[in-house]
């Protein structure tokens, strides 16, 4: 399990690798066919400020040889805020004070009525809070059944599972999971995530070789800007990929980014981001991963987006809401976090057809779905 494999990288020394290296050591990475985890630590550092431009050619040349000039749409469906946890950032934290929904299945079918009347989505995310007793594997398989009919690709982001209950949800029609560690800093991690399940950084990290292990067919991965130094986490990440793609050679993965936004919770983050910062961060995953998918979601501002759409990114959301019902049945009901871009989805398609992208709605179907 990958717990085992962090053993063997220690934090403070990732953090000083990468502010050590230089702008030799940034040439030598974009030069490179495959730079490496070496080559990604040059990219993100401070040394790779200057040669932006130049990260930003190589990304794209790289998405445009993979990918084409396509970027996939989804879109997330909150169905719960119930949750069990108490992560210091998080609007759904237990502690917080605010009715808690629970969608019926009649509900989420109302909710994908909604959402299929707002755009040609094929991607739905189906998004819980963490709390196993209301919203465990039945409560997602009987999710999975009413939503299979109306997309062609389901993907769950929800509590980490056993191997046995991510093969049973295959089986039910899931076709990929999206799990954010937050951070890899263990020494840190139980000062965001004090109680509650999500407490276990055991549990959570390794819960991406549950998945392995499960054969689900696409693994989303990332960690939340805000909390840790993100150049020594994001480097983490891409070690934890590195091992992945190793070890379960047959799935896909993809990496986003979060930056954090408001919430309910009133947290500030520790660390900020730059637009500048976030760029640098996707170029430089694209050079060290030529095939990883790379989400950005409606936390980033419509200019941002309509730039990172040709130089990078591969896959966005538009017209989210992050609050259960918010598409039909609870529109009123607490958000996890506010979006920052709230064009619709037609309005996002064509801020993406004028950068000279085209728009996928649909990448997956149901026919190649064997079982």
């Amino acid at each position: 399990m990958f717990s085992e494999e962090l053993l063997k990288y220690d934090w403070d020394a990732t953090t000083e690798r990468i502010n050590s290296k230089t702008a030799a050591d940034v040439l030598r990475a974009l030069n490179s066919p495959n730079p490496g985890i070496e080559g990604f630590m040059a990219l993100i550092s401070p040394a790779a400020d200057p040669f932006l431009e130049q990260m930003a050619a190589r990304s794209m040349a790289l998405t445009r040889e993979r990918f084409g000039k396509t970027i996939s749409m989804y879109i997330p469906m909150y169905i719960t805020n119930s949750c069990t946890n108490s992560c210091v950032y998080c609007g759904f934290n237990c502690h917080n004070k605010f009715k808690r929904v629970i969608l019926t299945p009649a509900q989420i079918e109302d909710e994908c009525k909604a959402i299929k009347e707002l755009g040609p989505f094929e991607n739905l995310l189906i998004v819980t809070g963490e709390n196993p007793r209301v919203a465990g594997v039945e409560y997602l398989s009987q999710a999975l059944k009413v939503c299979r009919p109306y997309f062609s690709n389901l993907s769950i982001e929800v509590m980490p599972m056993s191997a046995e209950d991510y093969a049973r949800l295959v089986e039910d029609g899931l076709n990929g999971v999206v799990c954010f560690q937050e951070t890899y800093n263990r020494k840190r991690y139980n000062v965001y995530h004090p109680a509650g399940q999500k407490a276990n950084f055991e549990w959570r990290v390794n819960g991406f070789d549950r998945m392995g292990l499960a054969g689900v067919h696409k693994i989303g991965m990332g960690v939340l800007i805000g909390l840790e130094d993100w150049k020594t986490d994001v480097t983490m990440m891409a070690r934890h990929l590195l091992y992945l793609r190793k070890k379960y050679w047959k799935t896909r993965f993809s990496v986003n980014f979060p930056r954090m936004r408001a919430s309910a919770s009133g947290y500030q983050p520790n660390v900020v981001m730059t637009d500048r910062e976030l760029a640098k961060l996707t170029f430089a995953f694209r050079i060290f991963d030529h095939d990883v998918d790379i989400s950005v979601s409606t936390r980033e501002l419509p200019a941002f987006r309509n730039n990172i759409c040709r130089l990078g990114a591969t896959s966005m959301s538009a017209g989210s809401k992050t609050e259960p019902g918010g598409y039909h049945t609870y529109p009123q009901a607490l958000e996890q976090f506010a979006v920052s871009d709230e064009r619709t989805p037609a309005e996002v398609a064509d801020a993406i057809r004028r950068a000279g992208q085209e728009v996928v709605w649909k990448d997956w179907d149901k026919v190649f779905d064997v079982r």
